[in-house]
């Protein structure tokens, strides 16, 4: 029985724009039209352990009183944690013997965790004082993208820098990332982010992981030049500096809870034609990483796709919502 190339081809694109159709109805249909930005009752207080009281925390929407916000998205991190706050804690409280118009604050989040990340946490509250180091405790996992978009969302620095909780980025690598947001000036409406990247050292990495998960970070790599940001090589990089206006304006609309709302976030940066700078910076990998390699890869190449079609088809959008908690 012989086949018409024609109609076989004919056949072939039927197939793969009903798959097209598919994929576009089901992000629509599924898609949670609102970024989830509120607060159950219990997670609007910071508490106070030297004094033992609970206060509410402030908003991004009111006017910036510390240069500086450290935001630690945490998941039981009861034994990495400390490794990373006393580093930090260390560059911060030099700055500020060398600058006394410097000012800072750390805000670690607690996605839900089952170890004695938030104790951990208040112990450096307790040390430091809940001016400098504040915990926001969250009753249920939202994931490590819902973790920082709280955490901007409730904090009072000019500038705001992501840092994830296992310390893999050397801590005063702030001024690099700082110096790149500064050759971005001027920037349109005070926006601008600075991201610290680990391109320079993938080759490296190449030589030391197996072939399977070199083939997956290509194709991760694939996945977010060809359906969402171009232009930067490293998106996962968990030490990114945003000035406050920038974080307000990309975090208010930022839909992704999980690992792949980096991408998100850089995707509405590059619509609102908000400047990126790339920064290289020093960069260990830590022993007890939450990400499943397979598993987690496969999370984040769905959540790629989704996020291009929702966008697509409008059932998110990069406009301001009326209100945010």
């Amino acid at each position: 029985m012989e086949f018409d190339p024609g109609e076989v081809l004919l056949l072939v694109v039927a197939i793969a724009l009903t798959v097209l159709l598919l994929l576009l109805f089901t992000a629509h249909v599924t898609a949670i039209k609102m970024p989830n930005v509120s607060l159950g009752e219990t997670e609007k207080f910071f508490l106070s352990p030297n004094s033992g009281r609970k206060e509410l925390f402030p908003s991004i929407h009111d006017p910036p009183t510390k240069g500086l916000s450290v935001i630690v998205p945490s998941y039981n991190e009861e034994e990495r944690l400390p490794l990373m706050m006393d580093e930090a804690l260390e560059y911060l409280e030099q700055r500020q013997r060398k600058d006394s118009l410097f000012s800072y604050e750390v805000i670690v989040v607690d996605d839900g965790s089952r170890d004695e990340t938030t104790k951990v946490a208040l112990n450096y509250s307790k040390a430091y004082g809940s001016d400098k180091v504040r915990v926001l405790t969250f009753v249920k996992n939202r994931g490590k993208g819902g973790a920082v978009k709280m955490g901007v969302l409730k904090c009072r620095g000019k500038y705001i820098l992501m840092a994830d909780a296992d310390g893999a980025t050397k801590f005063a690598d702030i001024e690099k990332v700082e110096a790149g947001l500064k050759d971005l000036q001027p920037w349109p409406d005070n926006m601008a982010i600075s991201c610290g990247s680990r391109a320079h050292l993938e080759k490296e990495a190449i030589a030391k992981r197996s072939y399977f998960r070199t083939l997956l970070m290509y194709g991760f790599h694939f996945l977010v030049w060809f359906l969402c940001v171009r232009g930067i090589k490293d998106t996962q990089c968990g030490f990114k500096l945003l000035t406050r206006e920038a974080a307000q304006r990309t975090f208010s609309t930022l839909h992704v809870d999980r690992w792949a709302f980096d991408v998100e976030l850089l995707y509405i940066a590059q619509c609102l034609k908000i400047p990126v700078a790339e920064v290289a910076v020093q960069w260990t990998e830590i022993e007890g990483s939450k990400l499943v390699p397979f598993w987690s890869w496969l999370q984040m190449g769905k959540d790629l796709l989704f996020i291009r079609l929702r966008y697509l088809t409008g059932a998110w959008n990069v406009e301001m919502p009326k209100k945010v908690n």
